[in-house]
């Protein structure tokens, strides 16, 4: 049976489909990529802004469109809170999120599941055409938020804060070693929670050091993690150098009245200090955050405080949204609406402000050499393009010779030159010299030229 599983939104949200997988393939069901011939089809759905739930049904018109005979499955946040929409657009079964994790066992229930050509040898990646599909893996320790952020709608459609057995974590991870995977990411709709509904207070720091303590998993990243969370003791994590020296902390806005509407369990000052404790202990920490404009209420003065903010931060990369108002959401009921062209314009300035940031941020480590997790190798003519990620979560570039393989291998890499989107990376007795210049259809990737 040929099985097509497929994602947008959140990092959760893959690391949910990449499960899915994983339990497909590991009962010898051919997990096929777009083109392919499919007999089911799984979609997992997102609603986190306006765009996401119109991409959401685009996704699954296209769906049906290009498997008319398949049976097509739907969950996710945004199929959760519009299920009859769903319906409507030919979707078979919706699953709701909080059965999200017993989709193969609902899937067996309702005879979706057909065992007749099933081989238990076969255990293709879970995206053939996916060249990370064997490098980096996203684990689900948490689901669900107690937090009520005025804006946001996940509250609603992932429900209250829940976390797994720890055993459960260790165990899927230790699989995902086997499988030959070189880093996990832990995930989380609110990850910094993990472990409070099972009575620890400090339930995600004692489930990292049970991990490094009992897996060899070299690499281990942490996911999105709400600032309000972490103590300043949190970064003496960081001295086992396997855990990667990267935190996204969400900041939303950086101006007190903004944050306070949106009830944000953070100040200026607060946030201050937690980057900068962060900072002096782990001195090549990689900071990134979210940046949200556009808020109702949000006036010229208040977008100027919380731009400053921002520069003063000199985070290593911005996530910039654009408030979008969600139904059930307090926000969407607040005066002071800004107009879409405000917004837009906010949106383009702190864009801006975020390419400025993470060139400087890169420049730090130009002649240094770091860890460079290898993932993508395409060959190019008379030699293979590699790209990867550095320790701190910076991506780097490389070209070697067509016999060179560097897949899921972590080589020190020189980073000789900073490009759009990251480091040229020189890995000693491989690497070829290129020139390097932007990507004119993206303006943030990168393109390598023969020399």
């Amino acid at each position: 049976m040929r099985v097509r599983l497929e994602s947008i939104g959140c990092r959760l949200n893959i690391g949910e489909i990449e499960a899915l997988a994983r339990q497909l393939a590991g009962r010898g069901f051919r997990i096929v990529g777009p083109g392919d011939d499919a007999d089911l089809c799984v979609f997992n759905s997102c609603t986190v802004t306006a765009t996401a739930s119109r991409k959401s049904r685009q996704f699954l018109r296209q769906l049906r469109r290009s498997a008319p005979d398949a049976t097509l499955v739907a969950t996710g946040c945004y199929s959760e809170l519009s299920p009859s929409e769903v319906k409507a657009l030919g979707v078979d079964l919706v699953i709701p999120n909080r059965d999200k994790d017993r989709i193969v066992e609902l899937l067996d229930e309702a005879r979706l599941l057909r065992t007749d050509d099933a081989s238990p040898d076969r255990v293709p990646p879970p995206h053939p055409d996916d060249p990370d599909s064997r490098t980096r893996a996203f684990v689900k320790v948490q689901d669900g938020c107690d937090n009520h952020c005025t804006f946001c709608v996940v509250t609603i459609a992932r429900g209250p804060g829940r976390s797994r057995p720890p055993v459960d974590v260790v165990e899927e991870i230790e699989a995902l070693i086997g499988l030959g995977h070189r880093e996990v990411i832990l995930s989380g709709v609110h990850l910094g929670s993990y472990g409070r509904d099972l009575g620890q207070a400090s339930g995600l720091e004692h489930l990292i050091r049970r991990i490094l303590r009992e897996t060899d998993i070299p690499r281990l990243r942490l996911s999105s993690l709400e600032p309000w969370d972490l103590e300043p003791s949190f970064f003496e994590l960081f001295s086992d150098r396997r855990l990667m020296p990267h935190l996204h902390l969400p900041l939303q806005s950086g101006c007190e009245a903004t944050l306070e509407r949106m009830a944000r369990r953070t100040s200026q000052r607060e946030y201050g200090r937690l980057v900068a404790a962060a900072r002096d202990a782990v001195p090549k920490i990689s900071i990134s955050t979210d940046v949200m404009v556009g808020f109702p209420g949000e006036t010229d003065d208040e977008f100027t405080q919380s731009i400053s903010f921002v520069r003063e931060m000199e985070f290593s990369r911005l996530h910039v949204f654009r408030f979008s108002s969600r139904e059930g959401t307090r926000a969407a009921a607040m005066a002071g609406q800004v107009p879409g062209n405000v917004a837009q314009e906010r949106s383009r300035r702190v864009i801006e402000l975020g390419a400025h940031l993470e060139q400087t941020f890169n420049r730090r480590f130009v002649g240094q050499e770091m860890g460079v997790l290898w993932e993508r190798g395409e060959i190019l003519g008379p030699h293979r393009r590699w790209t990867g990620l550095t320790d701190n979560y910076i991506r780097c570039a490389t070209d070697t010779p067509t016999d060179v393989d560097l897949t899921n291998r972590v080589t020190d890499t020189r980073l000789i030159a900073t490009i759009p989107g990251g480091f040229l990376g020189d890995v000693h007795g491989a690497s070829i010299p290129r020139l390097i210049q932007p990507d004119s259809a993206t303006g943030s990737r990168f393109t390598i030229l023969n020399s």
